[in-house]
């Protein structure tokens, strides 16, 4: 009986090996869908909320420099006389990904602000801002932070700029991080 059980366990072993290639082959194909995700965040944005303004003012012989700061403060120096109203520091109101960080970019060159009814002009440079420029400067807290900008504005005397509104236009750039 041993041999029996011998020779009926070598069978069974052969029948098995001889099936399972035969079986594997003819299995059918199992398949699955993978999910791909992307997210783009929230527009990042920025607007002017309030335009750079040196206020009023009258030149004298020589002429002199304004400067507004970003925290609103001014000076003046050389031969100018400021008159009464407001002056303010521009600013901007950045928005976009919660806790985002941010690059602000000043304008690197002079800008030119021109008389509204003659070519005169009168250059504003030596720009600044609150937060600093510079990359990752500014941060995103619950989504926005407003940015202040000063500069300083250089008058000419009252032959190079005479009486009346000048007005110009310049570039500040914020970036994400």
């Amino acid at each position: 009986m041993a041999g029996v059980k011998k020779i009926l366990s070598g069978l069974i072993i052969l029948f098995i090996a001889a099936v399972m290639p035969a079986y594997g082959q003819g299995m059918p194909q199992v398949g699955a869908t993978g999910h791909i995700v992307a997210e783009i965040i929230p527009v990042f944005t920025a607007s002017e909320t309030s335009q750079l303004n040196f206020g009023r003012f009258a030149p004298g012989p020589a002429g002199g420099q304004i400067t507004v700061t970003p925290d609103n403060g001014i000076s003046v120096l050389g031969n100018l006389y400021r008159g009464t109203g407001t002056h303010n520091a521009a600013s901007f109101h950045v928005s976009g990904e919660v806790d985002a960080a941010f690059s602000i970019t000043l304008p690197e060159d002079h800008v030119v602000l021109t008389h509204m009814q003659s070519a005169k002009t009168m250059v504003v440079s030596n720009w600044m801002s609150d937060p600093l420029p510079g990359p990752g400067a500014g941060m995103l807290q619950n989504g926005f932070q407003i940015v202040n900008v000063g500069a300083t504005l250089n008058v000419g005397n009252l032959h190079d700029n005479p009486v009346g509104i000048y007005t110009g236009t310049y570039s500040i750039t914020f970036d994400f991080n």
